[in-house]
């Protein structure tokens, strides 16, 4: 009997652990499994603040779809109201998130691209920097003046005018074939958009075509000088569907770059687009950073007659989205 009364307390020890350990397994097991969630398991535990509605939303839309789109601009750091209505408030901030990806035009609605990439930035693998985009304001009555002359996809229009006496300071002459000899202003580019042509002219003559380039850079003067031609022989209004106001010239960027062909006696007009050297830069000029800055159908947009031989220098990603797209500079960068 004594044995038994000793065994009794060491069993009931032994057994303890177990016991123990039994109760607190679930415990366990269940902090184990919320570690294990998924970022979409988190945001349906928190109420799907994160979730994304599906595309496309636009100005004037509402609804329970908009607050999803607003509450998960807020979460990535938009000063927004989730009000429902895609207000003007929305479209600045869908601006600026959409101009800092280069791959996205900034249209200001929210479509399948920006849900993608809306997505990188809610899970971190896509910074954002709200206020910091580069979205002009456009104003169609009177020009503004752009504070940004130097970057490479500055917007210059007949609402966005260069600053008085804006001259780049990395003007030079590509190495390209020239319809004249001399030495003139108009056979200088801006340093990196001199070499993207010098490349673009050497894929062309791999492609067996006979590219020249005409008119470049221009400056403010002789832009007067050429305005006042043309509206005195035109008239103000005709003039500026072909010519743009001095200050509101893309070739006083240096970024620009006028191209033609023997085929028509080296003359800028729409003949050009006809031509073996008109259709090999209209389908190859984006590999090299360049869009056709003024191109057919968009006049309505760029407020300029179509010119297939003015050649725009953007960089190759923007040029590529503008060129699949079939859109123009003004429409990338949300200026409409």
């Amino acid at each position: 009997m004594q044995n038994t009364k000793l065994l009794l307390p060491i069993i009931l020890l032994v057994s303890l652990p177990t016991i123990l350990t039994a109760c607190t397994e679930p415990t366990v097991s269940n902090h184990s499994a919320k570690k294990d969630f998924s970022i979409e398991q988190k945001q349906h535990i928190q109420g799907n603040k994160l979730s994304l509605p599906d595309p496309t939303l636009e100005q004037g839309d509402q609804g329970n779809a908009v607050k999803e789109l607003q509450t998960a601009m807020k979460e990535i750091g938009y000063q927004l109201t989730v009000s429902g209505n895609f207000d003007k408030q929305t479209i600045k901030a869908m601006k600026d998130f959409q101009s800092q990806q280069v791959k996205l035009p900034a249209s200001g609605i929210y479509n399948s691209d920006t849900k993608d990439w809306m997505k990188k930035a809610l899970n971190g693998k896509f910074t954002v920097k709200p206020g910091k985009g580069s979205v002009p304001i456009s104003n169609p009555n009177k020009s503004v003046v752009v504070d940004n002359p130097t970057d490479m996809l500055v917007l210059v229009n007949k609402s966005h005018a260069l600053p008085d006496g804006y001259i780049p300071e990395d003007l030079i002459a590509p190495n390209v074939r020239f319809p004249f000899t001399e030495d003139l202003p108009k056979r200088y580019m801006r340093k990196e958009a001199a070499h993207a042509l010098e490349d673009l002219f050497k894929a062309g003559d791999q492609a067996g075509i006979d590219l020249y380039a005409q008119s470049g850079y221009r400056s403010y003067d002789r832009q007067v000088a050429l305005f006042t031609a043309y509206v005195e022989r035109d008239g103000e209004d005709a003039a500026n569907k072909y010519s743009a106001r001095p200050g509101e010239s893309e070739h006083q960027t240096g970024l620009t770059m006028d191209v033609t062909s023997p085929d028509i006696n080296f003359n800028l007009n729409t003949s050009f687009a006809k031509t073996d050297e008109g259709k090999w830069v209209k389908a190859h000029a984006h590999e090299f950073g360049f869009i056709i800055r003024y191109p057919k159908g968009k006049e309505a947009i760029t407020k300029y007659q179509y010119e297939p031989w003015h050649l725009r220098y953007v960089r190759k990603e923007v040029a590529t989205v503008i060129h699949e797209k079939d859109i123009t500079l003004e429409k990338y960068l949300g200026a409409l």
